[in-house]
């Protein structure tokens, strides 16, 4: 009876790797939204971390430690960050800046696992305003390969971009909404 629960481990173990092992090499997010209002109205609240700050999800903890480095915005515009467990650590730099389309950024993270991240913002011009959409996209070794079969990064870090752009929108709406008034 325990080589029959031995072999059905096994197999259960094998079936989990193979899985995992054919998983793409690289891992993709991305949402958008649309926004009322023009790229330039926008841009600068993607080309600053400060002012990114502001709005995305990944910083709304605040005991989330903080410095910046470099110029405010643009390239080389930089925010270190360091955080509990779940936060962890790294920094994101903004490594090309092309107004008022797009920007992007190098993520990395050092803890709680060490990945380096490609993270782009486009703002493109709508009839109805802009699209703008966030798209991360880094390799996916084995070891994240296999934790993709228990935890979804599409849901998990697609839910936190899908948070940060309507906080975006929200902030870019009101503030049009004022000055309209």
């Amino acid at each position: 009876m325990l080589e029959i629960i031995g072999a059905g481990v096994a197999v259960v173990i094998a079936a989990i790797l193979l899985s995992a092992a054919r998983k793409p090499d690289v891992c993709r997010i991305t949402r958008s939204i649309v926004i009322a209002a023009p790229p330039e109205r926008i841009f600068p609240l993607v080309d600053d971390p400060r002012a990114t700050n502001e709005w995305s999800p990944f910083v709304k903890d605040p005991s989330i430690a903080l410095t910046y480095d470099g110029p405010e915005r643009g390239v080389g515009a930089a925010c270190d960050f360091a955080g509990d467990s779940k936060v962890g650590a790294g920094r994101v730099e903004i490594v090309e800046s092309l107004a008022p389309s797009k920007v992007v950024v190098t993520l990395r993270l050092d803890r709680p696992m060490k990945c380096r991240n490609r993270v782009e913002f486009t703002i493109l011009p709508q009839a109805d305003g802009s699209l703008v959409t966030w798209d991360m996209s880094g390799p996916q070794p084995f070891l994240g390969k296999l934790m993709t079969i228990f935890f979804d990064p599409e849901k998990m870090v697609g839910g936190s971009f899908e948070k940060g752009l309507a906080d975006l929108k929200t902030l870019v709406e009101a503030a049009r909404e004022e000055a309209t008034q």
